[in-house]
């Protein structure tokens, strides 16, 4: 079941849960064009495939590249959709279309997103934050109480800490 996990005038976030460790997927759309862009192609394909098709999905957005984030990344590519990763992890997903640079932006209709490095999860951990909404999509770089886990490929306390404080905590307050 997808839920509307947030919603202001100009954009919607939908929610999706899937997979055996229950990932979350996040649908950003934008309300004016329609455009959307899918957050971590996690697992259960079949169901991503017809969010995006129901959603108009454009694109997909990777956070990184551990196996239980990137699982249905093949079949959304045979079916159309271009996947974008950070260039530190694009090695770990078996196929992608484009390297995600730091500080870039990714326009989804009349929307914008700004990649934001946030290495130690993985070296190429990259969070989303929306322009002119209190949203970050942050992926494993975040879990709720502290950061993410680091004792999986490519972790870094060190740096995963370093990432919160130095890129994370200087957005606002009321960032969700």
């Amino acid at each position: 079941m997808t839920t509307l996990h947030w919603s202001d005038e100009r954009a919607e976030i939908h929610k999706v849960v899937v997979g055996p460790v229950a990932n979350n997927v996040f649908v950003l759309r934008c309300r004016a064009t329609g455009d959307a862009v899918l957050l971590d192609a996690a697992n259960e394909h079949e169901r991503l495939l017809e969010l995006a098709r129901t959603l108009g999905v454009r694109e997909v957005l990777e956070t990184h590249g551990h196996w239980d984030h990137i699982q249905a990344v093949p079949q959304l590519r045979d079916a159309g959709y271009d996947v974008h990763v950070s260039a530190a992890d694009a090695g770990m997903l078996p196929s992608y279309d484009q390297e995600l640079d730091d500080d870039a932006t990714i326009e989804v209709g009349d929307l914008r997103l700004r990649t934001i490095a946030t290495p130690g999860h993985t070296p190429g951990s990259i969070c989303f934050a929306l322009e002119g909404a209190p949203v970050l999509f942050s992926g494993d770089t975040l879990f709720p109480g502290g950061p993410g886990r680091t004792d999986l490929q490519g972790g870094n306390f060190d740096a995963v800490i370093d990432s919160i404080d130095r890129r994370l905590f200087t957005l606002p307050g009321d960032t969700l």
